[in-house]
């Protein structure tokens, strides 16, 4: 097991340390030739910062494949659970499509890339994105071994959403298959852990080559992206789930914000959406009021597909990234964005330090340099604890509105704990 408060010590350890050292390395104005920048920084250093970014892309491909392929074979075929089924994954997908589009906007009114005018180690030219139609048609793969080879990603969670539902509904073989896959899901979940152990080396060579090479000036950018990230979190956790809540479920948002703040303080100290899995279940059930059949489906395959947090900040780190390098995205590069991290977030484990993995995806789908996860690396960790926050309180959301509409909701628990007196309630009637 990984000490996770350990874990978040050494990664802003490293950060803090390459920060420092890099900018005081900067501020020597150091020659061109000399051999701390030539061997060291822009040698020894550069190669720690790239191997590691390296091993985000390794990952990418058996991730999602695995984490998507066993969420989805966990669907029954009973017409119950089919629906209930649809239900969540709709409003999964639906909100992760509007954290998207509210990090863009926001983003793009911020700017809080802009100025920093960096240049990438080659000339860049931003792929023309293609037409809407074709992301479309090209959605559905012809080869899944070859979408897997090129890093294909929009087929290859197209074929794990396929292969899951087809396990699902295959009996004993599916069920011998769907343990196969488990097993496999968790040893690549192993090998994430595994990097996430050298994490911290990986940050302070990041950090220390940045900073070495752009001085302290860039830590006003890294605030500005900060604060961009961690204000639409805010935005999305206080509006769009209280509107559901409020609207669809037809619930006093403050009272589930109030009888769910323990999940959200533990899941902002584990960084894990999973890790926090138990919590959320046993307050979902027994503070919330939703009935155990619903919130057993709901919550942990939130855990694994609902990733609204990871989600804004791939949407206001891509506009990041293009301003700091100068890179201007179309507007059907915008819809590539919302479209890539919408589905990209149903294959994000809830464990720490996933994002950066599918941003590298997103970033690859509108042409931009995956190097540029360098300069938001550092400040990751502090903006994975807020959003793994965000996350669970959407998958406690949804699980409220689910169970609300399919009559499976227990209005005496919530009426309880929002302090009126119990009474004898008729079950909702399923929409």
């Amino acid at each position: 097991m990984i000490d996770r408060a350990a874990l978040t010590r050494n990664i802003m350890i490293g950060m803090v340390t390459g920060l420092l050292l890099g900018s005081t390395i900067h501020e020597l104005a150091l020659a061109a030739d000399n051999p701390i920048l030539v061997y060291g920084i822009n040698g020894l250093i550069d190669i720690g910062g790239k191997a590691f970014v390296a091993s985000l892309k390794l990952l990418v491909v058996p991730l999602v494949f695995f984490s998507l392929a066993c969420g989805a074979s966990n669907l029954s075929d009973g017409s119950s659970i089919g629906r209930i089924g649809i239900k969540t994954i709709g409003l999964y997908l639906v909100t992760t499509a509007i954290a998207i589009t509210l990090a863009l906007t926001v983003a793009n009114i911020v700017n809080p890339g802009l100025g920093m005018a960096l240049e990438t180690e080659t000339t860049f030219v931003a792929k023309e994105s293609p037409p809407l139609k074709e992301v479309i048609i090209a959605l559905v793969p012809t080869n899944p071994v070859k979408a897997m080879a090129e890093g294909n990603m929009l087929q290859v969670i197209v074929f794990a959403i396929l292969l899951g539902v087809a396990i699902a509904k295959s009996g004993p073989s599916g069920e011998r298959i769907r343990e196969s896959l488990t097993d496999w899901n968790d040893v690549i979940m192993r090998l994430i852990m595994m990097l996430m152990l050298i994490a911290p080396a990986g940050v302070f060579c990041l950090m220390l080559s940045l900073f070495a090479n752009m001085g302290f000036s860039a830590i006003a950018d890294l605030i500005r992206y900060f604060l961009t990230v961690a204000g639409v979190l805010v935005l999305h956790f206080l509006l769009t789930y209280s509107l559901m809540v409020r609207f669809i479920a037809n619930l006093n948002p403050i009272t589930f914000y109030r009888d769910f703040l323990p999940v959200m303080a533990y899941a902002f100290s584990t960084s894990s959406s999973n890790a926090t899995l138990p919590i959320t279940l046993e307050t979902v059930e027994h503070r919330l009021g939703v009935k155990n059949e619903v919130a057993s489906f709901t919550v942990p395959l939130g855990a694994t597909i609902n990733m609204d947090g990871t989600a804004i900040m791939q949407g206001v780190a891509t506009v990041f990234i293009a301003q700091a390098y100068n890179i201007d995205i179309p507007m059907t590069g915008y819809l590539m964005v919302v479209l890539t991290a919408t589905l990209a977030s149903i294959g994000t484990a809830g464990v720490p330090g996933v994002g950066l993995i599918t941003l590298a995806l997103v970033l690859q789908q509108v042409g931009l340099p995956v190097e540029g996860i360098a300069l938001i690396i550092g400040v990751d960790r502090l903006l994975d604890m807020m959003r793994t926050a965000v996350n669970v309180s959407g998958d406690a959301a949804v699980a409220t509105i689910v169970a609300k509409s399919e009559g499976k909701f227990d209005m005496e628990v919530f009426r309880r704990n929002e302090g009126h007196p119990q009474e004898s309630t008729d079950p909702e009637k399923p929409v």
